[in-house]
């Protein structure tokens, strides 16, 4: 993993963020909460990971910085300036500052256009080029920074001419071709095959470090996270319940949620072997049930499936408590699930702890 000592503040902050969205009608509706008080950073140049299963909000969040969304409260600053919707000059510059990367490579491009006219639009939508010969350079420029080349034999092909890996790599052009400060990568490669993802990867990697780029990096496979960004951020039901450096947050994770997501990671270091003697961790339920935002529990929302929860967890919402200096979690027994970060003895099998 790449250790990154700029010190520059941030391009894009998001603060206390919620979404709420209206499932019925009248006063007392059935609303669903998508996201709840998240706050993130994103620094020039420096990768953060938003980590979490199917309909944890990482998307939510992502669409709501992109400018996709509205949030319900919260705010988010560009250059430590609030980002308004309705001040239509303002918010155009922030579209072209932030560009976003979906999923589905295929779904996100229109298939009636060809290559060209996916880089050659945005290119003179954005000003960064006018006149034929310059606009038609410019697209060939961006399949460059991309590595489609030579640019001449994918400029007159349609999507469903080209491979997925091909065309998450014109989604990424043509993200690139607002010059943008900040790159909202959601889920880039879980829609491609295994042999392709680390490439597309690298690629990110490689345009971060060539244009300065602030990436946020969503994505469920906490253990490419550990390899791909500098900072990881879990998130669970609409909440981050664990933030901190990559390294640390996958070797060392505090929160009783981000430790199954380690075990569960299919990683040759081996990532979950300190759960080994945490047999209680080995009964919890699977992963892979959903912590949605449509989640019912009160308190923790992870406590119906935490094997470590106590009346507490279940009536209280924990914080998220700093840890250490560039660690949080949001958990109450966190002198059980981490001892080792709180240099404090687990209790003692079958004895009550003291809260």
């Amino acid at each position: 993993m790449r250790i990154v000592s700029d010190t520059r503040g941030p391009v894009l902050e998001a603060r206390a963020l919620s979404k709420e969205y209206r499932l019925s009608r009248g006063r007392h509706g059935l609303r669903l909460g998508a996201a709840r008080d998240v706050s993130l950073s994103l620094r020039p140049g420096v990768i953060v990971a938003l980590v979490g299963e199917s309909g944890s909000g990482k998307t939510t969040v992502a669409r709501i910085l992109a400018g996709q969304e509205r949030p319900t409260s919260g705010q988010v600053l560009l250059d430590g300036v609030e980002v308004r919707p309705a001040q239509r000059e303002a918010f155009r510059t922030y579209k072209r500052s932030v560009q976003m990367v979906f999923q589905d490579p295929f779904s996100s491009l229109n298939p009636v256009h060809t290559v060209r006219y996916h880089l050659e639009r945005p290119v003179q939508i954005h000003g960064r080029a006018s006149g034929r010969a310059a606009v038609a350079a410019a697209a060939s420029e961006l399949l460059e920074d991309v590595h489609l080349t030579p640019p001449e034999h994918f400029l007159a092909k349609f999507p469903h001419e080209l491979s997925g890996g091909q065309r998450q790599r014109v989604a990424i052009a043509r993200a690139l071709a607002a010059r943008p400060r900040v790159l909202l990568a959601d889920e880039p490669v879980s829609m491609l095959d295994v042999s392709i993802r680390l490439g597309v990867l690298d690629l990110i990697d490689q345009l971060r470090s060539r244009f300065d780029l602030a990436v946020l990096y969503i994505t469920h496979d906490i253990a490419s996270a550990r390899y791909f960004a500098e900072e990881t951020l879990v998130m669970y039901a609409g909440e981050i319940v664990e933030r901190g450096p990559s390294e640390e947050v996958t070797q060392k994770p505090a929160h009783p949620y981000t430790q199954l997501l380690v075990s569960a990671a299919p990683d040759p270091d081996r990532l979950g072997r300190q759960l080994g003697a945490r047999p209680e961790l080995s009964r919890a339920p699977a992963v892979g049930r959903s912590g949605s935002s449509l989640s019912t529990a009160v308190g923790c929302r992870f406590s119906p499936r935490c094997p470590l929860a106590d009346d507490r967890c279940r009536t209280q919402s924990p914080p998220l408590a700093t840890i250490d200096r560039q660690r949080a979690a949001a958990c109450w027994r966190l002198d059980v699930a981490a001892p080792q970060l709180l240099n404090t003895p687990p209790p003692e099998r079958g004895k009550p702890i003291a809260i």
